[in-house]
């Protein structure tokens, strides 16, 4: 219940379901695709309880949620009839070349993670076991256990070739047969241990070259593929195209990617990675010191995703990579400065987030300790950017590599053991890993934590304290009805959302006028689309969202007319939207109106004076009293 009630607030804050043009997950976020990202109120998602925040990049509209991404993902397809559609086929605004290509390669590289960092989480602990000699190569037991953990890398080209269709808008299954071909084990045999093979398909000359673990090459092919499949759906009758235009896109794709699609891009890949070692091997330490100060960086704006399929393609083509061992260092210095303001941290609530922060941190989610805590209080994130420097030049003087994908948790060192042994590389690893830790720890310890809100306040601070932000309310602030009706306190409106004051304190009003005016002088924040919902800001500072009726999203701005747009500055009783109050009834919802007062914590206290059960229009409703000092 509780994942759906998020999920309900999430779909109605990006602009409801008709404005979501796809939906993928990855470890902690959820990744929109919209059609208008101005119909979309990243200010109220933020502060929707079980939501860390909200970034805009990319293209994408990123909620980020934590550990439970995948529940809330799975309730917000269970309540909406979304298929993830890809965007090219969808209407939505243009985007920058930078955005769409960030966003097809976290799109199809997102559902592939999973059993990727299965994999490579086994091959590290196979590569312990060999080191502690408890299995041997050449035994049943060490083929199976191989067999298990080299199965996602070997099959890549499959796995990609579905995930690569489906976001391309073809058949995905057809994307499989595809990578499937690249793989078949007859080829693989023709090749043998040869680096490349000449050969013939219909006397047309063919270069082979191992694709196993391969990525670029079944990207492309599953790309021309796609485009193949819409064009003869399109010439095609529809009795038999959905058999037809498969059969004749993978007869023209598969060939086409033996004799030119995959030598192409397997040279041109090469070449890039070629020079990515280049400049690394320029300066090696610079180069890694730069990386990990820079990565909590990439992964607030959600750029981080470009490196992955560079990491993926070293993998396939050197068996390792040197990128990702980079990282190590950036992850735990952010755990250790997040430990510090767990140690210095007064308040209970903030102790809590703070801990659980830094266990997400241990096992690779550093998103709720960089969104919750550290980037809030701002110097905590800078010092464990500076601190993860010092890790990664250690990293990059050792020229450190890592054997198999995963994301940097606590299992991947794991995935450092060479099938030779530990050797000083993993120990560089360890010990950048340990001294930016401390190093962010001491001196967010030191001097991580704002002077305006020193964490010894008394213990009844609240966690907005931390905030580096001076400003205080000093007066009383009235807050005026907007609506003429009936009375009754918020825990009785029929939404916990609301009645849990999950979104802020306030009231509620059950109208009888169907018209919403201004509160008092200020400005319309937002008016969502579908017209039932007002964010107001008066001058005096109060955000106020007005929310005529519950569920009355699902009417899609039908019986409600807007008045006004948001950025509008009005006057105290300027009609905002008006609203056929009966209409609405008869279509089975309810049109109790709640009055949320959304920066309720910047206020002591919230509380209705007035005393009679009916309000008018611009009656006195709320005192809002100053903060604590």
């Amino acid at each position: 219940m509780k994942n759906k009630q998020l999920a309900e607030s999430i779909i109605e804050y990006v602009g409801g379901q008709d404005n979501i043009i796809s939906l993928v997950h990855c470890a902690t976020r959820l990744r929109f695709a919209l059609k208008d990202d101005n119909k979309a109120n990243a200010d109220i998602l933020k502060k929707q309880k079980g939501v860390i925040t909200v970034v805009q990049s990319g293209g994408q509209f990123q909620v980020v949620i934590g550990n439970n991404v995948a529940d809330v993902f799975n309730a917000i397809m269970d309540i909406t009839s979304l298929n993830n559609t890809p965007a090219s086929q969808e209407a939505g605004p243009k985007k920058g070349i930078v955005s769409r290509l960030i966003d097809l390669v976290s799109s199809i590289f997102i559902p592939v993670l999973v059993v990727l960092v299965a994999g490579g989480i086994l091959k590290g602990i196979v590569s312990l076991l060999q080191v502690c000699d408890i299995v041997q190569e050449n035994t049943p037991t060490f083929t199976f256990l191989t067999a298990i953990a080299d199965a996602p890398f070997y099959y890549l080209p499959i796995i990609l070739g579905f995930s690569a269709v489906k976001k391309f808008g073809g058949n995905p299954y057809v994307g499989m047969a595809i990578g499937g071909a690249l793989v078949y084990p007859d080829i693989t045999e023709m090749l043998g241990k040869a680096i490349e093979l000449q050969t013939e398909f219909f006397n047309i000359p063919i270069k082979l070259i191992p694709y196993k673990s391969s990525v670029f090459p079944v990207i492309l092919a599953a790309w021309f593929y796609s485009l193949l499949e819409r064009n003869f759906n399109k010439i095609m009758h529809d009795s038999f195209k959905k058999f037809i235009s498969p059969l004749l896109g993978i007869i023209i794709t598969v060939p086409l990617t033996f004799a030119l699609i995959g030598p192409v891009v397997a040279f041109l890949c090469n070449t890039v990675a070629s020079g990515i070692i280049y400049v690394y091997e320029l300066n090696s330490v610079i180069a890694s010191m730069i990386l990990a100060a820079l990565w909590q960086v990439m992964v607030i704006f959600g750029i981080h995703w470009g490196l992955v399929p560079f990491a993926l393609n070293n993998l396939s083509v050197y068996q390792n990579d040197f990128m990702l061992p980079i990282l190590f260092p950036a992850v735990f210095a952010q755990v250790g400065a997040v430990l510090a303001v767990r140690l210095r941290a007064k308040d209970p609530e903030f102790k809590a987030l703070a801990s659980s922060s830094v266990l997400s941190g241990i096992f690779g989610v550093t998103e709720p300790a960089i969104y919750g805590v550290n980037l809030p209080l701002k110097r905590p994130f800078v010092i464990g950017c500076l601190a993860a420097t010092v890790g990664g030049g250690i990293v990059g003087y050792y020229h450190s590599v890592i054997y198999s994908f995963s994301f940097i948790n606590i299992f991947s060192f794991l995935q450092l053991i060479p099938p030779t042994g530990i050797d000083e590389k993993f120990y560089a690893v360890v010990v950048g890993c340990i001294l930016s830790f401390i190093l962010a720890l001491i001196a967010t310890y030191l001097f991580g934590m704002p002077k305006t809100k020193q964490t010894d306040q008394d213990e009844t601070s609240s966690t907005n304290n931390l905030n580096l932000s001076d400003t205080v309310n000093t007066q009383p602030v009235t807050v005026y009805s907007p609506l003429t009706g009936t009375i009754i306190p918020l825990n009785q409106v029929n939404d916990p959302t609301f009645a849990s004051e999950l979104m802020g304190k306030g009231i509620a009003i059950i109208p009888t006028e169907g018209k919403a005016y201004a509160p008092d002088d200020g400005e319309v924040v937002s008016l969502f689309r579908t017209k039932h919902a007002i964010g107001f800001q008066t001058d005096s500072g109060v955000e106020i969202l007005i929310h005529i009726g519950i569920d009355t999203v699902k009417l899609d701005g039908q019986h409600f007319q807007a008045h006004v747009q948001a950025g509008n500055k009005v006057k105290k009783g300027d009609l905002l939207v008006s609203f056929d109050i009966e209409a609405i009834k008869q279509a089975g919802f309810e049109v109790s109106t709640p009055i949320i007062i959304t920066n309720s914590d910047d206020y002591q206290k919230i509380q209705t004076i007035h005393q009679s059960e009916t309000i008018e229009k611009g009656d006195v409703l709320l005192t809002l009293s100053a903060n604590k000092e």
